[in-house]
């Protein structure tokens, strides 16, 4: 049994449920997953580090070979993402502190040889929007769209047929992010990161939740590491 009682466990959980989405690259397989670690034994680490590590080990391998090797992956996801220190981070991939920061290196090298995407932004606050559009353009990606209101939004994405959406929830005047995405996803089947200040209100376990939530502020790798992962999920990127 493990040790962990339940109150730690419900604490770490919505950590662990993005950490395994961002994984797996889909939300369905990585509730999945979490519900699977969750019946087995954890390592002896903290809660939220242990289940960290538990889905780390039982995360299924790419089917076909990725840009990036899946310990490169998962460290970036940790120290970008889940906002870990890179001690913490080897600690739960079980490296040890000069593995752990070659690995990161070498993975941040990478990520800038990843095949490009078209990007559509939907983001009320144009300085926000701008941002973005900047830093997935570093990232080499197009951004083929910019929206600020729901309809624009499905408009867009009805004309541009985009490989990725970044989307914030609240826009204002100009309706739900979230709304949105929706609508699109009836058409077009498109992977989506939201990138938003309220990400508690996707962490819920009520409802259609995404794959990829950024918390704003962001931090620039953690965009990139989002967007590759949503793009390419584990898979071999498309040539």
């Amino acid at each position: 049994m493990n040790a962990f009682n339940q109150t730690e466990l419900l604490r770490a959980l919505p950590y662990a449920r993005r950490f395994a989405r961002a994984v797996t690259g889909e939300r369905d397989s990585g509730d999945a997953l979490v519900a699977r670690v969750l019946g087995a034994e954890l390592p002896a680490l903290p809660p939220r580090l242990a289940l960290y590590a538990a889905i780390a080990a039982a995360a299924p391998a790419p089917a076909a070979p990725s840009g990036l090797p899946q310990v490169q992956r998962q460290l970036l996801l940790l120290t970008a993402l889940e906002d870990l220190s890179l001690a913490d981070a080897g600690r739960v991939l079980g490296l040890t502190a000069e593995a752990a920061t070659a690995a990161v290196e070498a993975a941040r090298t990478a990520l800038r040889a990843v095949t490009a995407t078209d990007i559509l932004v939907i983001e009320d606050e144009p300085i926000i929007a701008l941002d973005l559009k900047r830093l997935v353009e570093a990232c080499g990606h197009r951004v083929v769209g910019m929206a600020s209101s729901e309809a624009e939004a499905v408009r867009q994405a009805a004309a541009r047929k985009p490989g990725l959406i970044l989307a914030d929830i609240n826009l204002g005047r100009g309706g739900d992010g979230s709304t949105a995405v929706a609508k699109i996803q009836q058409a077009i089947d498109v992977p989506v990161i939201f990138v938003t200040a309220y990400p508690e209100r996707l962490l819920t376990a009520e409802g259609l939740e995404p794959a990829f939530v950024i918390s704003k502020p962001f931090e620039p790798l953690a965009l990139a590491i989002a967007t590759y992962q949503a793009v390419h999920g584990g898979r071999a990127p498309i040539i």
